[in-house]
């Protein structure tokens, strides 16, 4: 019978590798390399005895934990790279002349990544790339330059579309970033520190990062992907793909500066909600309920009990702190202490979950609230208003 190692060695010819996965045993509290590879899921390091496997698991069947999977990214990049644009943003300005002391107009470049998504030309980036600039050069990978043209932007999410006259355009597939799992590979391309087509790969760190987790403007709305691909300044704007060649992300922002481990990216599935808005109106213009609200995660176990929450329950959504005068939610009698638990028959688990959905339903819109007041059940009708201020988005 052939080693595993032969076995894999000559699936190596299709491209693809198998991991073959032995019987997992309880790693012990002193061997914290045994059971760390081989799953998709790390046993945990405790004293405790083995537990019986569950016979639902792929390991309790007899499945491998670990599935076919690319031996290299080669043609994920090769298929993506095509679609792949380098921004510059130029931005007039004026020094002065150590010799004659006069003004004279000099430019400053700073410069980020953006993807095709249609043959008409249509780039998607980040806000923050295009912002401010005088004028913007889009470079495809086969060299050619065109003249950008800002045709949409959304600050508060840091997206922005941008259009150009050009042919032959390789646009991206854009994928289902609600699909995507913790773990899985991700491959991230762009131009960090003017390094164009740069690739790295990684993987889903953790999803739904918001500000608490990325010190940006508060005023934004962010439901992050992190990932652990390289991301640096000059990714901005630039695809995080899934092993299908899809757009699940939009590389954005960093914490801490360099290349870390820890990077963002905006979710497809908010771009993709935002998009035919910014194409048709050139900005977002945003519902809102007319309340301010905390996360009841948040609450303290003296507001917990104020709010007829015992320390057992487990009640999630968002608090309202305060009422707008004359608002929409003042309108149909929704109070502070009111906890929001649901939008239109959608479990709210965050407070960011609500803000996103009020803001994106639409003025006008009658909207089903369900709500918790004084620990008793109340359903209550709002039509949402027009959010004057819409915030500056991400610096």
């Amino acid at each position: 019978m052939p080693s595993v190692g032969r076995w894999a060695a000559s699936l190596g010819l299709l491209g693809l590798w198998i991991v073959a996965c032995a019987p997992r045993t309880q790693a012990k509290a002193d061997d914290p390399d045994r059971g760390a590879t081989g799953g998709a899921k790390p046993i945990a390091l405790d004293a405790s005895p083995p537990r019986a496997p569950d016979p639902t698991t792929p390991a309790a069947t007899g499945e491998p934990l670990v599935r076919f999977q690319p031996m290299s990214f080669a043609p994920i990049v090769h298929a993506a790279d095509p679609g792949v644009v380098t921004i510059t943003a130029v931005t007039e300005e004026f020094e002065i002349s150590p010799f004659s002391h006069r003004r004279r107009p000099s430019e400053a470049r700073s410069l980020g990544t953006g993807f095709v998504v249609d043959k008409d030309g249509t780039i998607i980036t980040n806000n923050h790339v295009v912002a401010g600039a005088d004028a913007l050069v889009v470079k495809l990978s086969d060299e050619r330059e065109f003249a950008g043209k800002v045709v949409g932007t959304d600050p508060p999410t840091d997206i922005a579309v941008v259009r150009i006259a050009a042919s032959e355009l390789h646009p991206l597939p854009l994928g289902d970033s609600d699909a995507i799992e913790i773990g899985d590979w991700v491959v991230a391309i762009g131009n960090p520190f003017k390094l164009s087509h740069t690739v790295s790969a990684g993987i889903v760190s953790a999803k739904s990062r918001t500000r608490d987790d990325v010190p940006l403007d508060p005023a934004g709305y962010y439901s992050f992907i992190q990932t652990d691909a390289s991301i640096n300044p000059g990714n901005s704007g630039g695809p995080l793909l899934n092993l299908k060649g899809e757009v699940v992300a939009m590389n954005s922002a960093i914490r801490g500066g360099g290349a870390q481990g820890i990077g963002f990216a905006i979710p497809m599935n908010m771009i993709k909600q935002l998009l035919p808005m910014l194409l048709r109106d050139g900005h977002v213009t945003r519902s809102a309920l007319g309340i301010d609200i905390v996360d009841v995660r948040k609450l303290s176990a003296e507001d917990r009990r104020a709010l007829k929450l015992g320390d057992g329950t487990k009640v999630l959504g968002a608090v309202i702190e305060d009422v707008r005068s004359s608002g929409p939610a003042d309108r149909a009698g929704l109070r502070p202490g009111d906890i929001i638990v649901a939008f239109d028959g959608q479990t709210i688990s965050r407070s960011e979950e609500l803000q996103w959905l009020a803001s994106t339903s639409g003025v006008g819109r009658q909207v089903s609230l369900s709500v918790l007041r004084a620990g008793s059940p109340v359903e209550i009708r709002v039509t949402l208003g027009r959010l004057a201020d819409q915030g500056t988005g991400p610096r």
